[in-house]
């Protein structure tokens, strides 16, 4: 494969294509997030790495780059349920549409893309399957989370795979699949522990919750102890809002944890005594780096010293999950 990766982010597909074991090179990655891209470079020094909108991109530009695949993960805000869902309206969407145009001019074979559940019903998904039928691709839609494929975090996301015809996949496609096809089907795997993404040792900004988020929130908290099977999906504005934005961890294990929320049920949230309860459950957020190796990130993985959490978190949400993408990398090749 030589990759050219569209919305390159902090380079999860190209991660993903060194982690799915298939031969392959990224020629080349192109975000408009400079943040984004100055992780990348920091993971991927000797990568071409362009700073530029998708939009302004010709078939000449792209077909002088020598790529026969696209990896990409275009903007997900238009589709996602706490979003306007405008959809094609949304400015957001123009880049993603403008590749679609020129796509009969690149000399593209495969094609992967990632983006958030519900895309599958959007008007851009409609616009995507009509642009792969036009210009004789075959394609197979997905919808999957890394949970499938034992990692303990649930992050549902739609996928499409595409070919240029006469290749075709090696499984019979159907209208969506919501598993990996044989032999790749990891239905049956047992999911690894979140302790073992847990760091021995933080460093001092990551305190335990605040006590105003304990009184407020703490019984809508998906809470994870060091033996927990799973963890919510983590979105880019984890560690600045609370709800639904992704699990939290306590060391406490899970007998403790339910004999206080047993105890907690019973008290006034306002009470005095319910926040010195709620305080011993010593709930913290997941560091950047746990949240790295929940999304199958390799420990090579790194941020820049210069980019704080707040944007370590943003761009994390962003992406994608490693080893999810990985697979579906072997059934494109």
């Amino acid at each position: 494969m030589k990759v050219l990766e569209l919305y390159s982010g902090i380079g999860g597909m190209h991660f993903a294509l060194k982690c799915s074991g298939v031969e392959g090179e990224v020629k080349a990655s192109i975000d408009i997030n400079p943040v984004a891209n100055l992780v990348y470079q920091h993971n991927f020094p000797d990568v071409t790495s362009f700073n530029r909108n998708i939009q302004s991109l010709s078939p000449k530009f792209i077909n002088k780059l020598d790529v026969d695949t696209l990896l990409m993960s275009p903007p997900c805000q238009p589709f996602t349920r706490n979003g306007l869902q405008l959809d094609v309206e949304d400015e957001r969407t123009k880049s993603f549409i403008h590749i679609l145009k020129i796509l009969p001019d690149l000399n593209i074979e495969r094609i992967l893309i990632e983006n958030v559940k519900g895309f599958e019903t959007s008007q851009m998904r409609d616009l995507l399957i009509d642009a792969l039928k036009k210009w004789d691709f075959n394609y197979q839609e997905f919808i999957l989370s890394p949970t499938q494929v034992g990692v303990p975090n649930t992050r549902h996301r739609y996928y499409c795979l595409a070919k240029k015809s006469p290749a075709v996949f090696n499984f019979d496609v159907e209208i969506l699949k919501t598993e990996l096809p044989l032999p790749h089907n990891c239905e049956n795997i047992n999911n690894y522990n979140i302790g073992e993404i847990i760091e021995k040792h933080q460093d001092s900004s990551f305190k335990y919750l605040e006590d105003k988020i304990l009184t407020k929130h703490v019984k809508i908290l998906d809470i994870c102890h060091s033996n927990s099977r799973n963890s919510c999906c983590f979105t880019k504005a984890y560690g600045r809002y609370i709800e639904g934005t992704g699990s939290v961890f306590t060391e406490e294990p899970g007998d403790i944890v339910r004999s206080i929320f047993e105890q907690l049920s019973t008290l006034d949230s306002q009470s005095q005594e319910y926040l010195q309860l709620a305080q011993k459950l010593k709930l913290r957020f997941f560091t950047p780096r746990e949240i790295s190796r929940l999304m199958s990130f390799p420990e090579s993985f790194s941020f820049p010293d210069s980019v704080k959490n707040r944007q370590r978190y943003m761009l994390l949400g962003n992406s994608i999950n490693v080893k999810v993408v990985a697979e579906l990398i072997k059934l494109l090749k």
